[in-house]
């Protein structure tokens, strides 16, 4: 599925990413975690393609990254921040990404469970923040693909959507597709992820469940266990 091997990525004089090793294999769902500037959104463009690394080996899919695109037709990405063509109205936004991809969808299921029939006919730019959400999440899940990547989907969701989301999330486990999800909720991610990678200045600092980590930390609660990790690693 992905196979990372000696990466390694520099802006400036800012080293990012410092030979990152990782294998995800199966199906499941992770969460890639770690505190700010820890490399985390930098491995996952990288990962899409998003960002050239200055070394190492990327596979994804069994096609190499580099100076290829065709892998990432198996890739559902839902970006932190969506920035729409605010000119759009939704419905036209959906037709326009569904002409481009020519796959069976699942739009109308999607719209109907985050209520999102009122909107369709309305501008991108009128949208509140949290109903933006809703149609990135439309987008995401709207065509079956092996590997999904969330970044904060959780974003301004109200409660009654962010359940949906995570009855979606557990559908694409069920078919056997790999979720990796980044989140600072430490709730959400206790409830889905079968597997925590925790990144600190560039590199994977532990890799396992959540019980492993809580077990490696000695903390019962998950949120103070990252807490932990994040301190001992920064004392090491």
């Amino acid at each position: 599925m992905i196979q990372i091997k000696d990466l390694y990525k520099k802006f400036g004089r800012n080293q990012v990413l410092s030979g990152v090793d990782l294998t995800v294999q199966k199906s499941g769902i992770i969460a890639v975690l770690g505190p700010n500037g820890s490399g985390k959104t930098t491995l996952i463009k990288c990962i899409l393609g998003m960002v050239i690394p200055n070394k190492g080996t990327l596979i994804v899919m069994d096609e190499p990254v580099k100076n290829n695109w065709r892998y990432r037709k198996q890739i559902n990405y839902l970006p932190q921040i969506a920035n729409f063509p605010g000119n759009l109205k939704v419905k036209e936004l959906f037709t326009m990404i569904k002409d481009l991809r020519q796959q069976p969808d699942q739009q109308d299921d999607l719209v109907s469970l985050f209520g999102l029939k009122p909107f369709l006919n309305k501008k991108l730019s009128t949208l509140s923040g949290g109903t933006k959400q809703k149609v990135n999440i439309v987008l995401t899940f709207m065509f079956n693909s092996p590997l999904l990547i969330l970044d904060e989907p959780t974003t301004g969701l109200d409660p009654a959507s962010l359940i949906q989301l995570k009855k979606l999330i557990q559908v694409e486990k069920a078919k056997g597709n790999t979720i990796l999800i980044t989140s600072h909720i430490m709730q959400f991610v206790e409830e889905v992820a079968d597997e925590i990678i925790y990144l600190l200045e560039g590199n994977i600092y532990f890799k396992g469940s959540v019980a492993a980590l809580k077990s490696k930390t000695g903390e019962k609660d998950f949120e103070h266990a990252i807490a932990a990790i994040t301190t001992n690693a920064s004392n090491v």
